[in-house]
């Protein structure tokens, strides 16, 4: 049965275990949160000897991995086996593995729990296997978190935690580190275990324990964009340009392309009220009134080059045409957006 991963980590945590999980996807955070909890807490410690089996995909084929999942338990209840890196089981995708894994999963034995930690990619949907284990497993799709919904992401995280985040803080953690999770929720528990009770976290917070400027970051050089301070925004990059390897070029760029195509929308929906707008360029109401002044600051045409800036930044900094340093790329564009 299809699943998601807060779905699947919930049912676990309630105790109810499948026979069998095949977890996919481009996102390793999710794939490995759901296996470590299995690993955990799917067998009592006493149990987990002779009961845990641990393979890796390069080592395994689908006849040796199966053969252990129909092994029964030694004195009880179930057996965990778990297939690491099984995107390079070598003989899954072919037509004897998936057919030895299809035959497996139509009857699977009870006291086995079988896990796939199939990582980076996806299965392919349009072949068989993958129909049957929508059908007869846990089939758990393990996306990235996309740019625009980190904020609601950290949020929600740091709520499950006991803690809240203020609307700003959360932007500048979602800017400044991006969407690779494992980076960004080891940052953020690395910061909450500083506290004996629970908190509103802050910028200041997030300067002392993860070490983000709360004055120069991502998220405060967008905002100097939006409302044309070109001093701020000179001494933003400044600063970048001295630790320019914390503030790396091509993330930046992504989110600088993110933020002008949402004042394209703001310019297509500019008589939508407020909470509206909101939902159409997918951020918290609090910054809406910072995308209608930057609207407002930049008019159609103008964003129309900023995009294509953006484009000849992005190929210099690849050596592409004329290459240029990290640090001179940036300074170059932030001129060209600001005046």
């Amino acid at each position: 049965m299809p699943s998601n991963p807060e779905s699947t980590l919930k049912d676990l945590k309630a105790g109810k275990f499948a026979p069998v999980y095949f977890l996919h996807g481009e996102e390793p955070y999710f794939i490995d949160k759901i296996t470590s909890y299995i690993e955990e807490h799917a067998l009592a410690p006493q149990d987990k000897g002779f009961n845990q089996i641990m393979m890796y995909g390069k080592d395994a084929n689908m006849s040796t991995i199966l053969t252990n999942a129909k092994r029964f338990p030694m004195m009880a209840e179930r057996q965990v086996v778990i297939v690491k890196e099984a995107q390079h089981v070598s003989d899954l995708g072919k037509e004897a593995g998936d057919h030895l894994l299809m035959a497996y999963i139509k009857n699977p034995l009870p006291s086995t729990i079988l896990v796939f930690a199939h990582k980076y990619k996806l299965l392919d949907g349009r072949k068989a296997l993958a129909k049957e284990l929508d059908k007869r497993a846990v089939l758990v799709k393990s996306d990235k978190v996309p740019e625009y919904r980190l904020s609601p992401y950290i949020e929600q995280y740091i709520k499950d935690k006991g803690f809240s985040i203020e609307p700003k803080a959360c932007q500048i953690l979602a800017e400044s580190i991006g969407n690779n999770l494992e980076v960004l929720t080891n940052e953020i528990d690395k910061m909450l275990i500083n506290f004996d009770e629970p908190v509103e976290i802050n910028g200041s917070h997030i300067q002392q324990y993860i070490g983000i400027s709360k004055e120069y970051n991502n998220f405060e050089l967008t905002k100097a964009l939006s409302y044309r301070d070109v001093m701020k925004a000179n001494t933003i990059i400044q600063y970048f340009s001295q630790n320019p390897k914390s503030h790396p070029l091509i993330p930046l760029l992504a989110l600088l392309y993110l933020h002008f195509t949402r004042l394209l929308l703001v310019h297509a929906n500019k008589n939508l009220p407020e909470k509206q707008l909101a939902g159409i360029l997918k951020v918290n109401p609090y910054f809406v009134k910072e995308y209608i002044v930057a609207a407002k600051n930049y008019p159609l045409g103008k964003i129309i080059d900023v995009i294509g800036y953006l484009k000849e930044a992005d190929l210099r900094s690849k050596g592409i045409d004329t290459y240029m340093e990290d640090p001179e790329a940036l300074k170059e564009l932030i001129f060209k957006i600001m005046h």
